[in-house]
């Protein structure tokens, strides 16, 4: 009898266990409310995003003094926590803390760097993100003014982008103009205006860049190619303005969603600057005199993410911008995202940081970026979610390179549940470099990479 008493009372707790579980809402965020109607709230996210890789490398790349002519890698793209809340009518706090392109060199001295030592591999983790905001209009998101560490850019959207929402595999780094560069990151000391009034949304800022020496790389010896100064510190001014046709764009946090997977219906035109005085600086008179630069980029663009059969589910996203990137005469900097590899055994004239999977991604020039997807029914795959395929197009036509560069991608997320939990294929075409005459580069070939994201968002 005393046996059947514990399998009875077991039995009872474990079927009120399950009949309580059912009355559970799924949560689909992390906040806490402040106040009863939850106008007054803090909320925090996650996000990883892990990489497998295979890439084709560039000519004379090696990895840690071996040759390399594939390499095979796995990465933390991003892992990041964000904390924000709107604490008063009026008070809004945003911080974020994260890293990026962690894989097996993280930590490695960067290529150049003549002392040789190694940091250490875990101090990666930073804060990426420290704003507080006043809004001048309780409950209207007229103007809000702040300050801090923020993503707050001029130029594009894709400046200031939300990259748990984003469509391609990646955004198109060149528009963040100057990152790592006077940044950290992309993020910079900046007191800005930000607000939507009727159809339109602007954002203004006041940034105080960082000098190049804090880098983290050894500063490029000055030239005849323009190159970021190492004297001189001037502010830099930046703006950014939507017309939207249909509904207004998200507002809450600066960033910028990447596709809202025809949730909304978005039409925008848009347009942004970033200019900053005597930013670079170059020789000339065969090196007897000095000259300095002003950064000046702006850029134009549309913007669609809207629904095409809402009982189906499909919608289509896309954008198309024009660029103009004035760096300074000559300016050009390769860069490769999470680069796998540390080391080459090729010179390009007047650039480094040209091996594994870089290519020339910031120029002085023109850029025209596009891409576009597709989303499809929601029950294609029924319990296990849809898909959605894209295209993008990056054509850069800079001073140095002989011919205009295109880099290419297409690719497919899987959406087990929206941007929550993703899967994504992407496949990357790039062309690669050997010097031409009179310092300028011409295309030798083309290699690729192959990569497989999983994106987990709460």
């Amino acid at each position: 009898m005393k046996h059947l008493s514990w399998i009875f009372l077991v039995s009872a707790l474990t079927s009120q266990a399950q009949d309580s579980l059912k009355t559970i809402p799924e949560k689909t965020e992390l906040k806490y409310n402040l106040n009863a109607s939850g106008s007054h709230f803090f909320k925090a996210t996650f996000l990883n995003q892990t990489w497998f890789r295979f890439n084709n490398s560039n000519p004379g790349t090696t990895v840690l003094g071996e040759a390399a002519p594939q390499t095979l890698d796995l990465g933390l793209r991003r892992t990041r926590i964000q904390l924000f809340g709107q604490i008063t009518n009026r008070t809004f706090v945003y911080f974020q803390l994260g890293m990026n392109n962690f894989n097996f060199l993280n930590g490695f001295p960067a290529l150049g760097n003549a002392q040789g030592v190694p940091s250490n591999r875990k101090i990666a983790f930073f804060v990426h993100d420290a704003v507080v905001e006043y809004s001048a209009f309780a409950h209207k998101d007229w103007l809000k003014i702040g300050g801090g560490l923020t993503i707050l850019n001029g130029l594009s959207r894709f400046s200031q982008p939300s990259v748990s929402s984003i469509m391609t595999m990646d955004v198109p780094v060149f528009a963040q103009a100057t990152v790592d560069q006077t940044d950290e990151f992309s993020r910079k000391l900046t007191l800005y205006a930000r607000g939507q009034v009727g159809k339109w949304d602007y954002r203004l800022g006041l940034t105080d860049p960082f000098p190049i020496g804090t880098s983290g790389n050894p500063v490029p010896a000055i030239s005849a190619n323009s190159t970021f100064a190492a004297k001189g510190h001037h502010k830099q001014y930046q703006g950014f303005l939507i017309y939207n046709f249909f509904d207004k764009e998200a507002h809450q946090t600066p960033y910028m969603t990447g596709t809202y997977l025809g949730k909304k219906k978005v039409l925008n035109i848009e347009g942004g600057f970033i200019s900053q005085k005597a930013a670079t600086w170059r020789t000339q008179n065969s090196g007897r005199d000095t000259v300095y630069n002003a950064v000046n980029l702006w850029s134009l663009a549309m913007f669609a993410d809207m629904p095409v059969n809402k009982a189906k589910g499909t919608a289509i996203s896309a954008y198309l911008g024009y660029f103009h990137t004035d760096y300074g005469a000559n300016y050009l900097r390769f860069n490769g995202i999470m680069n796998p590899a540390n080391g080459t055994t090729q010179s390009l004239s007047g650039v480094s940081g040209i091996q594994g999977n870089a290519f020339p991604m910031f120029g002085t020039g023109s850029v025209i970026y596009s891409q576009f997807g597709y989303l499809c029914a929601a029950d294609l795959l029924g319990k296990n979610g849809t898909v959605m395929p894209y295209a993008s197009a990056q054509l850069a036509d800079y001073q140095r390179l002989t011919k205009v560069a295109g880099i290419y991608n297409v690719g497919l997320n899987w959406l087990l549940k929206a941007h929550n939990s993703k899967i994504s294929l992407d496949f990357q075409n790039r062309p690669v470099y050997q010097n031409a005459s009179d310092g300028l580069l011409k295309s030798n070939g083309r290699r690729g990479a192959v990569t497989i994201q999983y994106q987990v968002f709460i």
